[in-house]
């Protein structure tokens, strides 16, 4: 019975979003842009196929025996966040914000619980917005399983990840991105996730990796299971993003192009920056060290691509890498077992973006933003500061107590015979 407890949970925060009786959005009859409707529509199929990316991305580092156990953790949360997300995610995340202290919106506001035609999110339907979003929710605790994969069991897995979507991740999309979100109206600046996506979830790895403790069998000289995933899914990612960053301008203008042109160049500086840095310290150049450093850029420039120019995206993107190469080694003489380094590379890597973004961000690039450290303002460096320390703390805590609670209603590892037989035997009966 305690398996089905969280599923009681979701029917009963249905019911309670039902009864509710908050404030309600009326229809608008604002006008519909076809342009950045249709650049919208491609952007919500861009992230989405991040996903299936990161899924052969994670699936090739690991161990063969692993590979379709990590792989559907990726791919399962297209099915189960959706649905949570048109239930009353998206209304926890961008609903009317419930007791004016910006943290979480009203289940009631929006989507399934009302009729949302001919109601609009600027200039392009708000379903479609729901849509775009909802591919954001999806691949954030899909990023947490690097941090656990070969050790955990897969429902408890599926327990995890819909508390920390509903108790982590919504309440910080609402935070940053609805316009009465605590972090949006003290003016801290992500453009498209690094505090929301990637702080978070490189923050829950973190935790995690520390609460499930290290696998009873690591391999001394571990070969991943397919290098030539990992590449195709860098691939994926790469192509991906460029909705992830691009899209959150949420039009076809000037913003977005800027936005598809600092991703691509600081994904390229990260990706060589990791290459030579190797080299320099002796290593030859390997093309997992060339796609772990792309999606290091891509990650920095998450936050900062619609703040900064071209030339200040390849400082981030050499920035992140160095400083991510270095925590992979720092993590590596410790005990945590990080399996495929998610928090040296996720969370490190956004709050380096995070950080860079307060010292780069420039109003010539968006008058919506502000200057930074470097155009001689000092104020949304020290805010980025501020919400960097706040949201460490609040995913890491967050995430721990949720391990806990988890463990609590299900084991979350597998047993010692479950894990040397693998998990894609031990968890799914299947083999690569």
């Amino acid at each position: 019975m305690k398996k089905f407890v969280p599923f009681g949970m979701l029917i009963i925060v249905v019911i309670l979003a039902c009864i509710y009786p908050g404030n309600t959005v009326t229809p608008s009859k604002t006008p519909i842009d076809k342009a950045d409707t249709a650049w919208l529509l491609i952007s919500t199929a861009l992230v989405l196929l991040m996903t299936p990316g990161l899924a052969f991305f994670y699936g090739g580092m690991v161990q063969k025996k692993n590979v379709i156990s990590t792989m559907l953790q990726s791919f399962v949360c297209m099915g189960l966040i959706t649905i949570i997300w048109v239930v009353f995610g998206f209304s926890l995340a961008f609903g009317e914000d419930v007791g004016g202290l910006g943290i979480i919106g009203n289940p009631k506001s929006f989507f399934m619980m009302q009729n949302t035609l001919g109601v609009s999110w600027g200039t392009i339907p708000v379903i479609l917005f729901a849509m775009f979003q909802l591919k954001f929710a999806v691949i954030t605790p899909a990023l947490i399983t690097g941090a656990f994969a070969e050790r955990i069991r897969f429902n408890s897995y599926l327990i995890f990840i819909t508390l920390f979507a509903i108790f982590i991740y919504m309440p910080l999309a609402h935070a940053t991105w609805h316009p009465e979100g605590f972090l949006y109206k003290s003016g801290v600046l992500d453009f498209a996730g690094g505090t929301v996506v990637h702080m978070s979830a490189g923050w829950a790895a973190l935790a995690s990796a520390i609460y499930l403790k290290k696998r009873n069998e690591i391999p001394d000289s571990h070969t991943p299971a397919r290098i030539s995933y990992v590449i195709l899914g860098t691939g994926l990612l790469w192509f991906g993003w460029f909705g992830f960053n691009a899209g959150s301008a949420l039009g076809a203008n000037e913003l977005a192009s800027t936005a598809l042109a600092t991703t691509t160049t600081a994904s390229a500086a990260a990706a060589m920056s990791w290459i030579f840095f190797d080299m320099i310290r002796g290593k030859k150049p390997s093309a997992v060290g060339a796609c772990i450093g792309a999606v290091v850029g891509l990650v920095a420039i998450t936050p900062a691509a619609g703040y900064v120019t071209v030339s200040s995206s390849l400082i981030v993107g050499i920035v992140a890498a160095v400083v991510s190469n270095l925590v992979v080694i720092w993590r590596s003489k410790t005990n945590i077992d990080d399996t495929l380094d998610v928090f040296p590379c996720h969370g490190v890597g956004g709050m380096v973006g995070m950080l860079l973004t307060g010292v780069f961000a420039t109003k010539s690039v968006n008058s919506a933003g502000a200057d930074g450290l470097f155009y001689g303002e000092t104020a949304l460096f020290v805010k980025h500061i501020a919400a960097l320390i706040g949201v460490s703390a609040f995913a890491f805590i967050g995430s721990y107590i949720l391990l806990r609670v988890t463990n609590r209603i299900s084991p979350l590892r597998v047993t010692t015979g479950e894990e040397l037989a693998g998990l894609d035997i031990s968890q799914h009966g299947e083999e690569l």
